[in-house]
């Protein structure tokens, strides 16, 4: 039996019609700050959390908790102030459900230790913790314009994952990106579940919940291939992350090096610091991939009616002029001489075509 297969069997549900008046799994409002006087907050957060989430009581305390039941596995929707979260081993021996947990950060800053490593977590990380061990956690929303902190939660229980516990303990409290590779996979079902407000069967759920299984467990496996992810690569991490933001944006004009460091919620003296470790200055390396974005599009006979100017439009230049120049300081040619020569290459080199066969 295969691992999702045997994961289904679990979870249950399955094989059957729905009921009447059943309905499949949606995301239901457990708590709302808004909802409640502002004295009885606190209280009523706690009493849902299970005094495992402490607020901080210099703000004033607001959260949303949303729940989707997937059969054995659960998704989470939170908003929150600034609070902190313990686990200890009083709790774990008192109860513990042997839950491992995996966390996407979409808003704040997070700082979580379990199992001897300490994990600092921005938007768009991944981290796994488990209910078998202490851990402590605490959210900052410095620089988060809604002030608050939000994240999506996956809870599965750690016997339905194909993977033996001391590797899975491996990767606890180690930031994993969430915006590329196998990361993204499950980022992007977490966001949609959570977003998503299609009907669902009854028979879904369980459905669903072996899909998150299989993305958590290809995940894990993906990162347990090469060596845990050190504390000291969190830099080189970073600067994947700028790199990989400035490709998504690189059409947008208005990228620049402090669009960039405050979409990373850091100061432009360190983005700057980040790329000159790298040898590199951040407007020109910027401008560099753009050039290389347009001189790929001007050599593409696909686009050989597109003006070349709305070619260094899409690609960030927004002055014709200044394009012209930075290619030619570039390629040592102009952009209508290079199209000009590729075209002409083009048609020399494709293959010619075939006479026509005699009628009979």
């Amino acid at each position: 039996m295969r691992a999702g297969e045997f994961a289904a069997e679990q979870i249950g549900g399955q094989g059957r019609g729905p009921l009447p008046g059943e309905v499949g799994p949606v995301l239901e409002k457990v708590f709302d700050s808004q909802e409640l006087p502002t004295a009885e907050r606190e209280d009523a957060w706690h009493h849902v959390t299970g005094h495992a989430l402490t607020v901080d009581r210099s703000v004033d305390f607001r959260a949303t908790l949303q729940v989707i039941d997937l059969g054995a596995a659960q998704v989470s929707a939170v908003t929150y102030s600034p609070l902190n979260s313990l686990r200890s081993a009083t709790s774990i021996r008192r109860d513990d459900p042997e839950i491992l947990s995996v966390a996407l950060t979409v808003r704040g800053h997070k700082l979580l230790n379990q199992n001897g490593r300490r994990a600092r977590l921005d938007a768009g990380d991944l981290v796994a913790y488990t209910s078998v061990w202490p851990y402590e956690a605490s959210t900052d929303v410095t620089g988060v314009q809604e002030g608050t902190a939000a994240s999506i939660v996956a809870e599965v229980p750690r016997t339905l994952l194909p993977l033996p516990a001391n590797q899975i303990d491996r990767l606890l409290a180690t930031p994993l990106p969430g915006r590329d590779g196998m990361g993204a996979l499950l980022s992007h079902f977490l966001t949609h579940l959570v977003a998503d407000t299609s009907p669902y069967r009854p028979a879904d759920g369980p459905r669903l919940g072996v899909v998150l299984l299989d993305l958590i467990t290809a995940l894990l496996a993906h990162h347990l291939d090469d060596p845990p992810i050190p504390s000291e690569s969190r830099q080189h991490a970073l600067f994947l992350r700028i790199q990989a933001f400035v490709h998504q944006h690189l059409g947008d004009p208005q990228l620049t090096p402090s669009t960039i460091a405050a979409a990373h919620h850091i100061s432009i003296r360190y983005l700057y610091k980040l790329f000159h470790q790298h040898g590199l200055a951040v407007a020109e390396w910027i401008r560099t991939r753009r050039l290389e974005r347009c001189h790929r599009e001007l050599a593409d006979p696909r686009l050989r009616t597109v003006p070349i100017h709305a070619i260094a439009a899409r690609w960030g230049f927004t002055d014709s002029a200044n394009f012209s120049r930075a290619f030619r300081a570039a390629y040592a040619i102009s952009p209508k001489e290079f199209r000009a020569l590729a075209l002409a290459a083009t048609v020399l080199t494709a293959p010619k075509a075939l006479p026509a066969r005699p009628e009979h």
